[in-house]
């Protein structure tokens, strides 16, 4: 039978890897926790939330504290790690790696806050977990003494129901509180992140989706709710890069820097599940009659497929690099999200090919096939993905900016 294994786990070359400039993720750790999420993925996504004993094993994966800063007691991790967990992870559970790569995401997110404010989330420790609706700012944060009054309501907050914090984008309402009142200070921005403890967030169970199902993309709701200046900060500060000298590489970065790649990773780890449990299919004769595999048919759908996903994972495994080697480099984050989009497009042309080849075995509702290949499209449909802007954002580069050579080749 053909072995379409997670990478990490055969001895294959693989292409080296830039000098780490953080702390790892143990892979031991890693893969329990792709075990356990593996085991639970189906529950998962008839529930629409993962198993608290998933959650567990992320957090002893370290995903919550991998890039927490190291005062207090993160890990400063780098983008290449993160990538490559969540894309193993996936291979078990799409729902549980999104979950993941987004409490470590949203880690840095909240590195950009004050220090108080940061104190107050990980003064008892790194592995906070902290979900967060960013995009777009929605709601109303309103200046006042000492703070902001927030309330409004996001849409898709992943992973929310087992957060004890929530980052939360809001434009700037500068309406005075009170008539004739004048604004407690200025407005230096237009939205701000403010972070708000989980037990002052309302939760509504609207998570319907297609796929990605136990990621319990729930809706959320402030009503009202103060928030001190020690834990607010405008939007475009944690989006952009800062140059910060000592500093690990993705405390500098942007959000767009590798933010495709790792919404990605999800995708892949769900196309290479496709692949195995679909190999299976096309490996086991059925009663009386040859398996499908020995139709060239369906042998050039095995190659198409399992070329294009192995494509995606050597362009991830790039971007994740190039991130890590040069956090604030304009240009670096240009092709990473033209890489990181066609990635998606690649994953969902060869899970659609492989799904149509499938047969009702692939349309079964039990089947993993069909499972993989929701949360694949899911993915992919993320903004992050869309390669309209990233096109845009790649092709504002002159010609020869484009040819000029790229930190991971010769000069």
């Amino acid at each position: 039978m053909l072995d379409h294994a997670e990478p990490q786990q055969r001895q294959r070359s693989r292409p080296s890897r830039p000098q780490r400039t953080g702390g790892g993720l143990a892979e031991d750790a890693v893969l329990r926790a792709a075990r356990a999420a593996g085991h639970a993925a189906a529950a998962a996504d008839r529930d629409r939330r993962l198993a608290p004993g998933v959650v567990t094993a992320l957090k002893e994966a370290g995903v919550a504290r991998h890039f927490v800063p190291r005062r207090w007691g993160g890990r400063e991790g780098g983008f290449a790690d993160l990538i490559t967990a969540t894309a193993l992870i996936a291979g078990q559970c799409p729902s549980a790696a999104w979950c993941g790569m987004l409490w470590a995401a949203h880690g840095r997110y909240a590195a950009r806050l004050p220090e108080e404010g940061q104190r107050e989330l990980w003064g008892k420790g790194p592995d906070t977990l902290i979900a967060a609706a960013l995009a777009p700012p929605a709601g109303a944060a309103r200046q006042v003494p000492g703070g902001w009054l927030l309330e409004g309501r996001w849409e898709c907050v992943s992973g929310v129901d087992f957060s004890q914090w929530v980052l939360l984008a809001a434009p700037v309402d500068d309406t005075p509180v009170e008539a004739g009142a004048t604004p407690a200070g200025p407005v230096q921005a237009a939205a701000w992140v403010l972070a708000v403890p989980r037990s002052e967030v309302i939760v509504h169970d609207t998570w319907r989706s297609t796929g990605l199902r136990g990621t319990g993309s729930n809706s959320v709701e402030v009503r009202g709710v103060f928030v001190p200046d020690r834990r607010a900060c405008p939007l475009g500060d944690v989006l952009a890069a800062v140059v910060e000298p000592g500093a690990s590489p993705a405390r500098q970065a942007s959000a767009h820097l590798a933010g495709g790649a790792m919404f990605c990773a999800p995708a892949l780890g769900a196309a290479r599940l496709a692949l195995r449990s679909w190999t299976r299919w096309a490996t086991t004769p059925p009663a009386g009659r040859p398996a499908a595999l020995g139709d060239p048919a369906v042998q050039r759908v095995l190659a198409r497929s399992a070329g294009e996903i192995d494509a995606v994972a050597l362009l991830l495994e790039r971007v994740g690099a190039s991130a890590d080697a040069e956090p604030t480099a304009s240009r670096v984050e240009a092709v990473n999200r033209r890489d990181a989009a066609v990635a998606a497009e690649l994953l969902v042309e060869a899970v659609e090919r492989l799904f149509r080849a499938g047969g009702v075995h692939a349309r079964d509702d039990t089947s993993e096939v069909q499972r993989a290949w929701r949360d694949t499209h899911t993915a992919a449909a993320h903004g992050a993905l869309r390669l309209d802007a990233a096109a845009g954002a790649y092709a504002a580069w002159g010609e020869g900016e484009w040819s000029a050579p790229m930190p991971w080749e010769p000069r």
